[in-house]
């Protein structure tokens, strides 16, 4: 090998520079797919930017209130999100290998499922949410702010169900835009009527956290009403034939869906039950604490927007050329869009060890939930890296329909290991808040490594058969 390199030095130059070209047009590639995505999830950021501060100018117990409310309708989201998350490499495979009409069939299944989770969450959340409350522990003090705040803004499931099969089709076949228009609209639509409804301008009664909450079901009913209307009328949804009757229920596409799609509601579950979960716990340790947890966690969530949305992309990639049969397309999609996750998430994390005290400056003046906020976003800091690499990993399995295993690392990760130990620090020993989130640091950093073992072997294993399969005769 010496003496090649000796002899024809500019052979390997050519390669090492046509795998960076490679490597760069597939960078750019997924940004193109998930630069609208980054702004989506920016704007939802945003959103829940907006509720965190101005909940927190109405006062601690409002903010606690709506820190430990978004916990709880979240986790209904998750769910009806996984579920319906399906969809998308469903969609992406069809894509890729030219069915578009198949495309249409599923779509609208995707949107009879959306209407069944949309309203079975609805009434299940005023059937639970307050004993759960009580169940819990949450303090008192803003308890029942608490459980009108979730009664509220769970009237926007159902729109936010429909909204997310349609989005999930127009993801699938790599029209990223018109999420892009549903969200920055969306952000606008809470903003103000978070301004109207929780402050009472403009003559609008002062309702608080009800307003927090009914303006954000608005926003998730317009959202639907959007991308409805956009995919209705623009050209490129035409071969799609989404819209040219309605369709009966049929079990069986169903069926299909919901068995690629539990996995997926499992595994994000498990994350965010466990995110949930330690919010419950601080929940219990008093209103300061609790508002502590929701500025760390908030900002920590607006970080996190940027990979969850190329992580995206990279479900779309993989799904793609795995539909044109390119195995080894498919896995370099995945590692290029793992890398990506975990560079952001780097830098993420050294922007929050340097400027944690003017993060949290931005959210309270309290002295007190300051002091346990900064110290949380330092905890913060230690699993960034480990949370990109996680979803990047998770999500380019998706585009292999490969859902269960990552299913039973997650679950047993985060609610095996990392729970239990927040749930001592906080319960059993009584620690101090930021030991309570080392059940992240841990947990996340297993996943991290677990989960991007499981991609290498199951694209070797991909890539091998397609040898086998294209081999010709001897």
């Amino acid at each position: 090998m010496l003496e090649l390199r000796k002899i024809r030095p500019e052979i390997f130059m050519t390669t090492h520079t046509s795998r960076f070209a490679h490597w760069r047009r597939e960078a750019q590639s997924l940004l193109r797919l998930a630069g609208p995505l980054i702004v989506n999830y920016l704007a939802i950021a945003g959103i829940n930017f907006a509720d965190a501060t101005m909940a927190g100018r109405l006062g601690a117990p409002e903010l606690a209130a709506v820190a430990v409310g978004g916990s709880v309708w979240m986790l209904g989201f998750i769910v009806a999100l996984g579920l319906l998350m399906a969809i998308s490499p469903i969609v992406a495979r069809h894509f890729g290998a030219g069915n578009p009409e198949l495309i249409g069939r599923y779509t609208r299944q995707g949107l009879w499922l959306s209407i069944f989770l949309g309203f079975g969450l609805l009434g299940l959340s005023h059937l639970f949410v307050a004993p759960l409350l009580d169940l819990v522990g949450i303090d008192i003090g803003f308890r029942a702010l608490t459980v009108d705040y979730v009664h509220t803004i769970m009237y926007g499931m159902p729109g936010m169900c429909a909204y997310m099969a349609l989005r999930f089709t127009s993801e699938g076949i790599g029209q990223t835009r018109p999420i892009m228009y549903a969200s920055v609209l969306a952000l606008v639509v809470n903003v103000f009527g978070n301004y109207v409804l929780m402050f009472g301008k403009f003559g609008a009664p002062a309702l608080g956290v009800i307003g927090c909450g009914l303006a954000s079901a608005i926003t998730m009913t317009l959202m639907f009403v959007f991308l409805l209307t956009y995919m209705y009328r623009h050209e490129v949804y035409k071969p799609l034939k989404i819209f040219i009757r309605v369709s009966p229920v049929h079990m069986s596409v169903l069926k299909e869906i919901l068995h690629l799609g539990a996995p997926i509601a499992v595994t994000i579950t498990a994350e965010t039950g466990l995110f949930a979960g330690v919010s419950l716990l601080m929940g219990t340790l008093g209103t300061e604490v609790a508002a502590a947890h929701q500025i760390a966690i908030n900002f920590a969530s607006t970080m996190f927007m940027i990979p969850l949305a190329v992580s995206a992309a990279i479900t779309i990639r993989v799904g793609h050329a795995l539909g044109r049969h390119d195995a080894l397309e498919a896995r370099f999609s995945g590692w290029v869009g793992i890398s990506m996750c975990g560079l952001f998430m780097l830098g993420s994390a050294v922007f929050m060890l340097i400027m944690r005290d003017t993060v949290v400056s931005l959210y309270t003046d309290d002295p007190s939930v300051r002091h346990v906020a900064i110290s949380l976003l330092l905890m913060a800091a230690f699993f960034q890296v480990s949370d990109g690499l996680q979803i990047g990993a998770t999500s380019a399995l998706r585009g292999y329909k490969d859902m269960r295993v990552p299913m039973y690392l997650t679950a047993i990760i985060y609610w095996g290991l990392a729970f239990p130990l927040s749930y001592m620090a906080a319960v059993t020993f009584k620690m101090p808040p930021q030991y309570i989130w080392g059940g992240f640091v841990i947990g996340l950093s297993l996943a991290a490594v677990l989960l991007t073992a499981r991609f290498h072997f199951v694209t070797k294993a991909a890539i091998q058969q397609h040898h086998r399969l294209t081999a010709l005769p001897e």
